[in-house]
């Protein structure tokens, strides 16, 4: 197992994954490393955060081309995990 701030590289907070948490299961998303897997994702959260997540979703963002300013570059791609809490749990981002 790998250390756990290795897994978990930081919270992904946008308005679309603040959307996804519904009343009955907090949902939390966060980058994580591309080659964990969500054993290790479960785990890391659990060490990490002192919760226990019910389920953990991983998804991997294709990088993708853009133009700004008249220039051509590319957004890297990332991993990410959507982690699944029981109803009345949450975590506490400082």
């Amino acid at each position: 197992m790998k250390d756990t701030s290795s897994i978990l590289k930081r919270p992904h907070v946008t308005e679309k994954s603040a959307m996804k948490t519904d009343a009955n299961h907090p949902v939390y998303t966060f980058v994580v490393a591309d080659s964990a897997n969500k054993l290790e994702v479960a785990e890391a959260v659990k060490a990490q955060y002192k919760v226990t997540p019910i389920r953990v979703n991983v998804v991997k963002v294709a990088p993708r081309n853009v133009i700004v300013r008249g220039k051509r570059g590319t957004k890297s791609g990332f991993k990410k995990a959507m982690v699944y809490l029981k109803k009345g749990d949450s975590i506490a981002f400082a």
